[in-house]
């Protein structure tokens, strides 16, 4: 991390996730990973073992190499772990989402149960597309809604056509976070962050989006309170049986919790 991580340069526990969604309603939560390190998956899954608010364990196996094999079958034996991620937007070539040795190892995970969670940039949608293409029968979850560029006056069209087709294919979920970071300028309101909100809806209907925190990243922008308020008044519009799908019951269904 660099100085512009200063915020979120330090330990961030199973204790102060506890002190963060006690001013919310969030009972439990899918912990995902967030360095590509074996150590890392076993160590989330070591703490969701004694912190039973963390419900489940997206984390990192290397799936380019032997598919993912043995790795994949010595951790999917821990109930805990629901999903894997890799952060393919940090990698230089934007089509490494389309590797064939990529792919063979996303084939596998339907063996597990396993989701496969999607962390793109906007840019990264056409790509994505076609890999989910390749894997019909693969439970697939779009994280912080594929981080489209959110500029004052510019709405990202291009990531709206985008995800509009994604929502098409019935074995890819949602997960609205991160939307915060992704303010390309200081000054946000609901207005600016309505129409990805709303688009996002259409895209992937009421049994396929789900609420995220992006904590503790989302301290970057504002405090979680304030993302959590963003969210409730986002979701305001819904109906009381979407509200509760969207804050609860989508997320243990997808991720087979």
């Amino acid at each position: 991390m660099s100085d512009a991580h200063e915020v979120i340069r330090r330990d961030f526990l199973a204790p102060e996730m506890k002190e963060a969604f006690s001013e919310g309603s969030i009972a439990g939560s899918v912990v995902v990973q967030a360095r590509q390190m074996l150590a890392e998956t076993e160590w989330l899954l070591g703490l969701a073992r004694e912190n039973p608010e963390l419900r489940g364990v997206v984390g990192w196996v290397p799936l380019c190499e032997d598919a993912g094999e043995p790795h994949l079958e010595r951790f999917a034996s821990d109930d805990k772990l629901v999903g894997v991620r890799h952060v393919v937007h940090d990698e230089p070539d934007d089509n490494f989402i389309l590797r064939a040795d990529f792919n063979e190892g996303i084939s596998r995970l339907k063996n597990y149960d396993l989701a496969y969670d999607i962390l793109i940039f906007g840019k990264h949608l056409p790509q994505t597309i076609r890999f989910v293409d390749q894997h019909p029968n693969q439970n697939f979850v779009v994280d912080h809604i594929a981080k489209p560029r959110i500029v004052q006056g510019a709405f990202d069209r291009e990531w709206a056509d985008g995800m509009l087709e994604l929502g098409k294919r019935e074995n890819v979920s949602c997960k609205v976070s991160g939307m915060l970071t992704e303010v390309q300028e200081g000054a946000w309101n609901i207005d600016l962050l309505q129409p990805y909100f709303d688009t996002v809806w259409e895209a992937f209907g009421p049994k396929r989006v789900m609420y995220g925190s992006d904590w503790p990243v989302c301290l970057l922008r504002e405090p979680y309170s304030v993302w959590a308020k963003t969210a409730e008044e986002l979701s305001a519009s819904l109906s009381a049986v979407e509200k509760t799908a969207f804050w609860g019951a989508n997320a243990p269904r997808i991720y087979g919790l």
